[in-house]
């Protein structure tokens, strides 16, 4: 079971080591204070996309560091509105039964429509890169501006997630609480995280002390 890979460092929002859609999807948490924004404002915003930038291609990545403020609160507002798409596909992929993790999309169509458009956000192509003495790779190159290029890259990868066979691994945490999603890479992970497991297993265990007392 993969446990949390620099959850809350840097950014108060849960680093589960998933797939960057999943990790987008998861800048809306809870915990025993209520439910947790992490693109609520500008700052824990840019905090959050400091976080997940070296997993995004170098040029997206160098570019998200030069945003001003305007810049930022421009593309906070496009993640959110793709946060919010991608949370209504991730509860219709998984029959999502949990109220307080709904989306405020309502209709798949309308959530479809937000990917698509967030996907053509940026031109993105391949480009070689082939230096003397080293292996030749594949780099992804993207025009536009770095909002609009950051904000593509993360939509891109979603229609790849939900598109794919593999969207069938998606799930919804069902711990008491959780609004979070996550990725089963293992048989045996039923969980977001371990800390969510061991509430879990906390909780069961308390109801059946609590039954043998009875």
């Amino acid at each position: 079971m993969r446990d949390e890979v620099g959850a809350r460092s840097r950014t108060s929002a849960p680093l589960l080591g998933e797939p960057l859609p999943v990790e987008l999807m998861n800048t809306l948490w809870a915990d025993r204070d209520g439910l947790h924004d992490a693109l609520g404002e500008t700052a824990a915003a840019r905090t959050w996309l400091r976080a997940i930038a070296p997993r995004l291609d170098p040029p997206v990545a160098e570019d998200l560091h030069a945003l001003t403020t305007t810049d930022t609160d421009r593309l906070t507002q496009r993640l959110s509105a793709l946060r919010d798409a991608l949370r209504r596909l991730a509860a219709q992929a998984t029959d999502d039964p949990r109220a307080a993790a709904a989306s405020p999309v309502r209709d798949l169509d309308t959530a479809v429509a937000e990917v698509n458009r967030a996907a053509a956000a940026a031109p993105r192509w391949s480009a070689l890169v082939w230096r003397a003495g080293e292996r030749p790779s594949r780099l992804t190159r993207t025009g536009g501006r770095a909002t609009e290029a950051a904000v593509s890259a993360l939509a891109e990868e979603a229609v790849e997630l939900f598109a794919h066979p593999d969207r069938s691994r998606l799930r919804a945490c069902l711990a008491p609480g959780c609004v979070l999603y996550f990725t089963k890479n293992h048989s045996r992970r039923e969980w977001c995280s371990t800390n969510c497991g061991n509430r879990v297993r906390a909780a069961r265990h308390y109801q059946r002390h609590r039954a043998s007392r009875s």
